[in-house]
């Protein structure tokens, strides 16, 4: 198996890397922060080469109480969680509005067997493109979103790009910091990272080998 992980800086990246086994058939690219960066590299990266999976990997936002700070997370789905229209009535998802996506399913054999070996919580995680910074706003995520589980920025992004080449993506995140009112002080970045490492070097396998319905 050939795998793309795409992370948006470099020290997720070093992290993954450091958490990959050698030889695994990987390839960790820095993508940059946001969607649209994140998948225009994620394009370019696969017209230059061939792969067989798709993987959004770094640090993300938990939703309370459901993934705590230093968890990890498995996406089951990934979603473009302000894609779409305010109204009167409230949001619109874009496909309500007619057009367009919100919503990439993680083919759930791989889902499962990624949560599976690295004792990851399995859930949906969020894009987003700005960052959310209130406890309103995270509640009127996680009331729209049943079931969230994390909040990041490049998820979509990596999977449109993978959805265009006819890839399969996956997402796998570690918890900073809480979604919701910004605590700096509170965020934890370094045991992020190092549950990043852990969980890669724990999925490393089931990376190298094609899951049930793999393409």
């Amino acid at each position: 198996m050939r795998v793309l992980v795409v992370t948006a800086v470099a020290a997720e990246a070093e992290a993954v890397s450091a958490g990959l086994a050698p030889g695994a058939g990987s390839r960790v690219l820095v993508g940059g922060v946001g969607p649209a960066a994140v998948a225009a590299a994620t394009a370019t990266a696969l017209a230059r080469d061939p792969y067989d999976l798709v993987v959004s990997a770094g640090i993300a936002g938990g939703f309370a109480p459901r993934a705590p700070i230093g968890s990890l997370v498995v996406a089951d789905a990934i979603v473009a969680a302000d894609l779409g229209a305010e109204t009167p009535e409230g949001f619109l998802p874009v496909e309500e509005l007619g057009f367009g996506r919100s919503r990439h399913p993680v083919p759930l054999a791989l889902a499962r067997r990624l949560s599976a070996a690295s004792g990851a919580l399995l859930g949906p995680v969020l894009t987003v493109s700005t960052v959310t910074g209130s406890a309103a706003r995270a509640r009127e995520l996680a009331e729209r979103h049943p079931g969230a589980a994390a909040e990041a920025m490049e998820g979509f992004g990596v999977a449109e790009a993978a959805a265009a080449h006819g890839l399969p993506a996956a997402e796998v995140r570690a918890v900073s910091n809480a979604v919701g009112p910004r605590d700096r002080a509170a965020w934890r970045i370094g045991d992020a990272l190092a549950a990043l490492r852990d969980g890669f070097h724990r999925i490393s396998p089931v990376l190298a080998t094609p899951w049930e319905g793999a393409p």
